[in-house]
């Protein structure tokens, strides 16, 4: 009996330190850490919720972009942060779900992070430079054919959606691009619009903005659906290609360990956000879904795509160098 005391007492005063520590937080500013360049999808969602965070939780929330490594930079800097709050990961699908499957020696693991909220869901969308003789997807494919292993499709990165994308647009029309990895869709968007580049395919928010201009011609959303941002852009199954969908999401995790309370403060100032009318209609523009989850329903859907993606990755043998 005394042990059991004993015992009961000594976790009663382990588990006090957290308790006070979440009970307060936040009393400093918070890091959100982007493991990409600036001016891609990833870093646009993340300054999406930033300042409005930063309001919420009455201090101050700066985005840290970390580029590098396929995204393994700055995905490794908040696997080894401190589980106490302060320093947060705005994750991008592909960094968290496909790199596992497609590295061996990653220095971090899916495991090493607790999922907090979505931040927005993207369909990818298939744009070609402006100079490219094509106007629809079709007229493309038929363009491709007629060059095989002359024209090129860049990627946000080794491994990333579009790259996996591209792949996969290869073997579904029967066609040889060119892969071109950038670090990250800044750098593969201003190669596009320059033309340096044939295709790419991208989250709207990256490139949005270079549709409306007609900087880049948009010949299919990897959608089931239109997106009412962009009402023209047909779907890949209208533009003959059935089948062939793409979704990318942007989702905020903090590191394993990190206090429940702060996990759920976190998760209903971002559930907040995403109900603004200010957010809703920049989320529009950019051409990205919200959704309204919980931390649970964050975490189950992130290790359903860890499975899923290692699947299409080993089912059509995608490397690294592919």
């Amino acid at each position: 009996m005394k042990r059991r005391h004993l015992l009961s007492v000594s976790l009663a005063a382990l588990a006090a330190p957290a308790a006070s520590r979440a009970e307060g937080w936040p009393e400093k500013a918070i890091t959100m850490v982007v493991p990409a360049p600036p001016a891609g999808g990833t870093d646009l969602v993340a300054r999406l919720y930033s300042d409005l965070l930063s309001q919420e939780l009455g201090q101050q929330v700066i985005v840290d972009n970390k580029g590098g490594g396929n995204g393994n930079v700055g995905t490794a800097i908040v696997a080894r942060a401190k589980p106490d709050g302060y320093t947060v990961l705005m994750q991008y699908s592909a960094y968290h779900a496909a790199n596992p499957a497609l590295i061996k020696e990653l220095n971090w693991k899916p495991a090493d992070f607790t999922g907090v909220a979505m931040g927005a869901v993207a369909p990818h969308v298939i744009v070609i430079a402006k100079k490219v003789p094509a106007t629809t997807l079709q007229e493309f494919i038929a363009y491709a054919r007629a060059n095989p292993g002359k024209l090129n499709f860049a990627s946000v990165g080794q491994g990333s959606v579009p790259h996996l994308g591209g792949v996969m647009l290869n073997k579904a029309a029967g066609i040889d691009l060119v892969h071109v990895p950038y670090k990250g869709a800044g750098p593969a968007t201003a190669d596009i619009v320059a033309g340096q580049v044939e295709l790419l395919i991208v989250t709207p928010p990256s490139v949005s903005s270079h549709i409306r201009s007609g900087a880049v011609k948009a010949l299919a959303l990897a959608s089931a659906e239109r997106h009412p941002a962009f009402p023209d852009i047909p779907t890949t199954a209208e533009a003959g290609l059935p089948g062939f969908i793409l979704d990318g999401w942007f989702a905020m995790f903090v590191p394993a360990g990190t206090p429940d309370a702060i996990v759920q403060k976190l998760n209903a100032a971002m559930r907040k956000i995403a109900k603004m009318d200010i957010t809703r209609e920049r989320a529009n523009q950019l051409g990205t879904v919200l959704k309204d989850w919980t931390p649970a329903q964050m975490d189950d859907f992130a290790r359903s795509e860890v499975a899923g993606w290692g699947k299409v990755i080993r089912d059509n043998n995608i490397t690294m160098s592919e």
